[in-house]
């Protein structure tokens, strides 16, 4: 089966590299149905007014990843709907293995594995765990280019517009509807910047608390201070 594909991209301030990564996906797609929505969390729009290439679909929401990819799904004509973060790139047959697997293993959602571009011995033990807590949980995060069927998206009203773990929490959702969420063995490439700008220990402790949290009960709106420190 043939599918239509919605990319959308969730952007605050990334004039720096968001035409790295259009033009990534734009490479990635020659051959398939494939739409690109950038959805700028800044109401000026200071990112896509930088973007160059022409078709790509541009609009501004209030900030919140969740939000912002509400927005952009509610523009999307495609089939499957794959939320990419702006730094991170796809694996070069990253729409043919989606297609496939959608089609062989009936998944209604889904994810790749995630790789860091980095060098760094620690990063290598970073992508370890997250593979294996993926094959346990099934909830993978939005940094491994999360794709859900539409119909499904819609169904389950899209993201809950909460300021953190919007992706978890649509992960839940799938999982508890009955739908199968498939891992994509192929690894993104995502920066890591956040790490290296935060530090290693700090970010990758920081955010294991936060999830052990919110899995405890505790309201995202009271978590988010402790991620975006200028939230």
């Amino acid at each position: 089966m043939s599918y239509r594909f919605s990319v959308i991209i969730p952007v605050l301030n990334e004039s720096a590299i968001i035409n790295q990564t259009v033009e990534h996906v734009g490479r990635l797609a020659s051959g398939f149905d494939l739409e690109v929505i950038v959805v700028d969390g800044d109401m000026e729009g200071k990112t896509i007014r930088q973007i160059r290439k022409g078709d790509v679909m541009k609009c501004v929401s209030p900030k919140g990843r969740g939000r912002q990819m509400n927005r952009g799904a509610s523009l999307a004509h495609g089939d499957i709907l794959l939320f990419l973060h702006t730094d991170t790139e796809l694996p070069e047959d990253a729409f043919a293995t989606i297609s496939s697997t959608i089609g062989k293993a009936r998944c209604v959602a889904g994810c790749f594995d995630l790789g860091i571009k980095s060098e760094r011995l620690i990063f290598r033990l970073i992508e370890q765990i997250v593979h294996m807590r993926t094959r346990i949980t099934r909830i993978p995060y939005g940094d491994q280019a999360i794709f859900v069927k539409r119909e499904v998206f819609n169904h389950l009203k899209g993201y809950r517009e909460i300021p953190l773990m919007e992706d978890v929490d649509l992960m839940k959702r799938i999982k508890k509807s009955g739908g199968r969420i498939c891992i994509i063995p192929q690894k993104v490439k995502t920066s890591p910047r956040r790490w290296e700008s935060e530090g290693v220990v700090y970010c990758t402790l920081r955010n294991r608390m936060l999830i052990s949290l919110y899995h405890m009960g505790v309201d995202p709106e009271k978590l988010v201070k402790f991620y975006y420190k200028d939230w």
